[in-house]
């Protein structure tokens, strides 16, 4: 069979024509953006209303559109921060701090950076819930404490920038709580060290609770582990030190037996 030129090109116009229409007809049949039309009040009141259904997913998407649409103005900078929060709430706080993250660097003198701060500190303080919230029954030395870290650094961040903030009272205790988290995870890893006669690792934990977290209820185990730990390494004038601190710091040390001069052997 011969074809000639013309046939061939009439055979494509004909393709490129179908194909047109079928694209039309596709068109046709998609859904209309019913928010195609919709000032970025109207886009910010529906993502609003989502919200306080707990439709996190829709609501950012619906942040997001507004964003793009209408990039400048309060709208914007106000749908950057309730993203954030919509990421927190929706259990994702990678994703919740990384937006955070964003508005701090957009809008660092915003009314509200504040709260950006605290949502960041929040977001990892959860995620450290996860982690290191509870010792009781877990392996903390497989842990990072990373998130626990970054949480009291954001909230530290915030108390310092902004010390008349709203949110400094629930950061501080947020902190104190993150303090005395870290310092038991150090306690764990000592004891997990003492226990497998890595004396010299056991110590150089003891010693950074001490200096780190003085205040934590973990100083009084630091001491004792110390004192154990100096012990199993025969530095004897370093054990009789670290005991006279413990007992000047705590008498009544549920470490301490009676009737026995060498009391933290009992605890092998």
């Amino acid at each position: 069979m011969t074809f000639t030129l013309g046939s061939v090109t009439g055979k494509l116009a004909r393709h490129t024509a179908l194909i047109a229409a079928l694209a039309l007809t596709g068109c046709g049949s998609m859904s209309k953006d019913e928010t195609a039309d919709w000032d970025a009040n109207k886009l910010y009141s529906e993502a609003k209303s989502l919200m306080a259904k707990k439709d996190y997913d829709p609501a950012i998407k619906m942040f997001e559109k507004l964003e793009a649409r209408y990039p400048y103005g309060r709208y914007a900078q106000q749908a950057q921060l309730d993203t954030a929060y919509a990421y927190y709430k929706s259990g994702e706080p990678d994703l919740a701090i990384l937006s955070a993250d964003r508005f701090i660097k957009l809008h660092p003198n915003h009314s509200d950076v504040d709260y950006a701060y605290y949502l960041k500190g929040l977001a990892n303080f959860n995620e450290d819930l996860g982690v290191l919230g509870g010792v009781v029954n877990k392996d903390l030395t497989q842990r990072d404490p990373r998130a626990a870290l970054e949480a009291f650094e954001a909230f530290r961040e915030l108390i310092e920038r902004f010390p008349n903030s709203k949110y400094v009272a629930d950061s501080r205790m947020r902190m104190q709580y993150l303090v005395n988290t870290l310092a038991a995870h150090e306690i764990h890893v000592a004891r997990y060290y003492y226990r497998r006669g890595a004396y010299v690792a056991a110590v150089n934990r003891c010693q950074s609770v001490i200096a780190r977290y003085p205040n934590a209820p973990s100083h009084e185990e630091a001491l004792f582990l110390l004192v154990a730990s100096y012990d199993r390494l025969k530095l004897d004038t370093l054990r009789d030190d670290a005991e006279r601190v413990l007992r000047q710091n705590f008498p009544n040390s549920k470490y301490f037996s009676k009737g026995t001069g060498e009391w933290w052997k009992r605890w092998d």
